[in-house]
């Protein structure tokens, strides 16, 4: 499994991911993102996207 996801592609798994800068860096923005759907487009250029709370059910 990957660390990191880019807007547009598909969750892997349904849980809180973090909005991850550019550069790497943590922004404190969380997004709720369901299995199978995609992650939504960012604001920002070069945003990706970090599972950091999976869902438990």
């Amino acid at each position: 499994m990957k660390n990191t996801y880019k807007p547009g592609e598909t969750a892997p798994r349904s849980g809180q991911y973090e909005k991850i800068g550019p550069r790497g860096g943590e922004t404190g923005e969380e997004i709720t993102a369901v299995k199978g759907k995609t992650f939504p487009p960012s604001e920002k250029a070069g945003i990706t996207y970090k599972l950091v709370d999976p869902t438990k059910h």
